[in-house]
């Protein structure tokens, strides 16, 4: 239960968004790790005390700033734990979720999806390159994850094949297909050109609504942070696709965003089920139970919910092809065969 004085931080958390994003646009942390940045404007020195206020920057007695410890890893573009273009994913949204209001009025997105999924080509550079570096830095404690991960992967939604060129990197036997929109699809290319894997990776274009793949082809079908954009039904029936794509015995891994079963905790989700209403048809996060669920209904046997390392809390559920039921004899019912 929030105090007053909590309900007036949470009033103004918003400024602490703005000022990070901010300082990210200009490349203050890049900047200042460099040692080329003076506040020789008000502007500056303002948005750089504020970094130091809330604890992104540090300032020393002098008047000089300096990077803390978790800037330097994450706020610097190219740093170890690269967090710039995911941010940055959060600040392209930022204007959504002012519209929040007339969401819950119309029920409708107040944002076209379809605006960085291809109708807007520069709006789909950015949102690739921003889920490229996203899916990057949260992909390096994903994949070791994968136990029992070889030979062929068919990656759904694979967006711009960051998870795909880490799982190929990890494995110089693994093969994938990754499935994306054409828009999308054709991002991937570049990055996968660009990390010399295109005879290890296909980026296949398609709509894994409606995609048929080559049946008992796989060894292995991914499905990273996708499903919690699409409705139950939808989700049923991409998991039946991907069983029917699967060797006997194939694993199947998801990854995304859960919930418990109120669907209130954690607290991150909750509030990312909001954030994919605003900007998708059928946005929301669904609880693990719900997703073994349906996964046990598409015919497969999940296993444990693995939670991922921070920063984020994604949570990982893998689940194994369950063998074919042979057909009832004649007058056989089911129950009898049970």
């Amino acid at each position: 239960m929030k105090t007053i004085q909590e309900i007036v931080d949470l009033a103004s958390a918003y400024y602490s968004s703005a000022v990070l994003f901010a300082a990210l646009d200009i490349d203050l942390f890049g900047q200042v790790e460099r040692g080329d940045f003076t506040a020789k404007t008000r502007g500056l020195r303002l948005l750089a005390d504020a970094c130091a206020a809330i604890g992104i920057l540090e300032k020393t007695p002098e008047g000089a700033y300096r990077n803390t410890s978790a800037g330097k890893l994450a706020l610097i573009p190219g740093a170890p734990a690269d967090l710039t273009k995911a941010i940055r994913y959060n600040r392209d949204v930022y204007p959504a979720w002012g519209k929040l209001a007339e969401f819950v009025r119309t029920g409708k997105p107040v944002e076209r999806p379809q605006l960085h999924l291809g109708e807007d080509i520069e709006r789909t550079k950015v949102f690739a390159a921003a889920m490229f570096g996203r899916a990057m830095g949260i992909g390096k404690a994903i994949v070791p994850m994968l136990h029992g991960l070889h030979g062929k992967v068919l990656d759904l939604a694979g967006g711009p094949a960051a998870y795909a060129i880490l799982m190929c990197q990890s494995n110089e036997y693994l093969r994938c297909t990754t499935v994306d929109l054409p828009a999308i699809s054709a991002e991937a290319r570049g990055y996968v050109e660009r990390f010399g894997l295109s005879g290890r990776i296909e980026c296949r274009a398609g709509d894994y609504h409606s995609d048929e793949y080559e049946a008992g082809e796989y060894d292995a079908v991914t499905i990273f942070g996708a499903l919690h954009q699409e409705s139950p039904a939808d989700i049923l029936a991409i998991l039946k696709r991907a069983n029917r794509a699967l060797k006997p015995g194939g694993r199947l891994f998801v990854l995304d965003m859960m919930t418990d079963a109120t669907h209130t905790k954690p607290v991150f989700s909750a509030l990312f089920a909001v954030n994919m209403a605003l900007t998708t048809e059928n946005g929301w996060v669904f609880a693990d139970s719900e997703l073994k669920e349906w996964m046990r209904e598409a015919g497969f046997a999940p296993g444990e919910t693995q939670s991922v390392p921070p920063p984020m809390p994604h949570s990982l559920v893998c689940a194994q092809k369950l063998p074919a039921r042979p057909a009832p004899l004649p007058g056989e019912t089911a129950e009898i065969r049970n």
